[in-house]
């Protein structure tokens, strides 16, 4: 079977077991989904919902980001790791999009790449969620995922976001992402997958070679 099919077939699959994947990130906006999608590099999607119940409510605009006290703000994001350097990049985000884009979350990815902080990863999220555009969204669970199952070679999440364009349309190219981690969470775990238990065995390469 091509990888092409396959792919196909996985997605279907997952978007049964899964028909209500999306972003797990708490946001009512654009500025929100920016913050808490910068919080979750190296934490989980739970974690980041904890702190920006209260975060989102004393940071409200970017001009309150702009103007936060860098070592307060680093308190308030400390449970999510890495604080320093996320505070340091979320402030400065927020600087950068009043002077440059009028205080808006832009909408493309080459501006959104000009914000500190911000990778393709976090592009692709505010992309396709706020502005619903095409994008492949690889975190950890996808890029663990996809090179399990076969459909690329590297560990370079630009070109795991390349290999999965090629195999898939572009209008689902957001749901694979989000169903990448719900399956990630609920079967294909890192350590210990329960591969005897998933219904997307037959097509996954390594799936087949665990389970006798």
């Amino acid at each position: 079977m091509r990888k092409k099919e396959r792919a196909e077939i996985v997605l279907n699959e997952l978007k049964k077991l899964y028909p209500d994947a999306e972003c797990s990130l708490d946001h009512k906006n654009a500025l929100e989904l920016l913050v808490a999608t910068q919080l979750a590099a190296q934490c989980t999607d739970a974690r980041v919902n904890i702190v920006t119940k209260d975060l989102f409510k004393k940071y409200r605009t970017v001009e309150d980001y702009a103007g936060a006290d860098l070592k307060e703000l680093e308190e308030d994001i400390k449970p999510t790791g890495f604080f320093r350097n996320k505070a340091k990049n979320i402030k400065e985000c927020c600087i950068k999009l009043i002077r440059d884009y009028g205080g808006e979350v832009p909408d493309t990815m080459e501006e959104l790449l000009t914000l500190p902080g911000v990778g393709r990863k976090t592009a692709n999220v505010i992309l396709s969620v706020i502005f619903n555009k095409p994008g492949v969204i690889v975190d950890t669970h996808c890029s663990r995922l996809t090179r399990r199952l076969g459909f690329t070679d590297s560990d370079n999440p630009v070109e795991i976001e390349k290999d999965i364009m090629k195999l898939l349309p572009r209008k689902e190219w957001a749901n694979f992402s989000h169903c990448m981690v719900f399956h990630g969470r609920a079967v294909c775990h890192a350590r210990k997958p329960k591969c005897e238990i998933c219904t997307i065995l037959p097509y996954c390469d390594y799936g087949k070679k665990t389970v006798k």
